[in-house]
């Protein structure tokens, strides 16, 4: 079997929410599936269990993320340690901060190592830039969709060769409408505090709170269509605060100045987000900042959910705008609150139509076991053993 026997190395600061972290865990368990010993070093978090679950092995690296140089420094000798003492064949590392330990050790060691760029990080000058820089030194860079595979070519053209496209994934068997039973919606119903008795279409927000994420622009939005004679609706912004509480008190500020404490909710992490989909009428996405991939619309994509989304960045390879969602001007509230009317006022039957579009377009492209194959495919490459 390809990859049987083989260690390989997933270098990553936490283990929290976020496409990096939910990725480590995919391959993780794909490794498993291989035969291979899946290892990660990070500090941990949320997702340990889910990590462990899927079989691989979390050794931990205290203060992984931390971007001090004697820090780095040591880190580096600490992990060139683990991989001569593990047999690891391959590192592959999924951060900036401990990607540089993870070079310098692979490099030390003499084993391949693999880097993902799963965000686009701003240049911010030279010495930033060479920061960055890291993140284009694997013996393969792989982008998680051909706008960050873009960015790389114009910020690290030395790595171009090297680059391979393999875009996030959504796990099919997890985020599909058959999936999620009736006990787990009615629980987060229970939790949202959604009333049977009060039946209003429900615009959903995922995402953590931070500004690039566009709350503001969507309770611009929503005070515009409140105004509006559409069928009932409420908004629910799902996401994790970390420690952002300065913003989630100007979001919550902004949502009492426009009169809209009845229709907006922030309720903080959510766990289930395949119910939280399952109740959603609408998903949007309104980040004033380019997303690498887009993962709030191929999630709500794969759930048969329509999404509207910022016409930048990663989102413009998920959503094919009038047929499976819309793209809007980043940052333009007015067309943010057109777009979401329009999908409002449509019939069930046509909301359901466009959610159908999205599910198969994800399907076809933007699947967790393709992730998986293609990632496998290059380690199985570069190890030199036989697919």
């Amino acid at each position: 079997m390809a990859l049987a026997g083989a260690r390989i190395l997933q270098v990553i600061p936490r283990l929290d929410a976020g496409g990096a972290e939910r990725t480590t865990v995919e391959v993780a368990a794909a490794l498993k599936a291989a035969g291979a010993k899946a290892l990660v070093a990070s500090e941990g978090g949320r997702l340990t269990r889910e990590l462990e679950a899927a079989g691989a092995e979390l050794i931990e690296m205290p203060n992984a993320g931390s971007k001090n140089p004697l820090t780095v420094l040591s880190h580096a000798s600490w992990l060139r340690k683990l991989i001569r003492a593990r047999k690891v064949d391959l590192v592959h590392a999924r951060s900036r901060a401990p990607a540089w330990s993870a070079l310098w050790a692979a490099r030390g060691a003499k084993v391949k190592f693999v880097t993902t760029y799963h965000g686009v990080y701003s240049s911010g000058g030279a010495l930033k830039r060479l920061y960055n820089s890291v993140m284009a030194r694997g013996d393969v860079v792989i982008a998680n969709s051909e706008y960050t595979a873009g960015h790389v070519r114009a910020e690290h053209p030395f790595a171009t060769s090297r680059i391979v496209t393999i875009p996030r994934g959504v796990d099919m068997a997890a985020f599909r409408p058959e999936a999620v039973g009736n006990e787990r919606i009615a629980k987060l119903s229970k939790q949202w505090r959604i009333k049977p008795e009060k039946p209003a279409l429900l615009i959903l927000l995922p995402g953590r709170m931070t500004s690039w994420k566009g709350h503001r622009e969507a309770v611009e939005a929503a005070k515009i269509i409140s105004k509006r004679d559409l069928p009932p609706w409420r908004m629910i912004f799902a996401g994790d605060a970390q420690g952002r509480d300065e913003y989630c008190m100007e979001v919550q500020t902004a949502i009492t100045g426009a009169g809209l404490e009845d229709r907006i909710e922030l309720v903080g992490h959510c766990d289930d987000m395949p119910a939280a989909l399952s109740l959603a009428d609408l998903v949007i996405a309104p980040s004033n900042r380019a997303e690498a991939f887009g993962r709030v619309a191929a999630e709500a994509g794969a759930m048969g959910k329509p999404a509207i989304g910022s016409d930048l960045g990663g989102q413009r390879e998920i959503i094919v705008s009038g047929e499976t969602g819309w793209l809007t001007p980043p940052g333009n509230a007015e067309a943010l609150a057109e777009a979401m009317a329009g999908v409002l006022a449509m019939t069930p039957e046509a909301r359901a139509s466009m959610g159908r579009a999205a599910e198969a377009r994800i399907a076809a492209k933007f699947t967790t076991a393709a992730l998986q194959r293609a990632t496998l495919d290059v380690y199985d490459r570069l190890i030199g053993r036989p697919a």
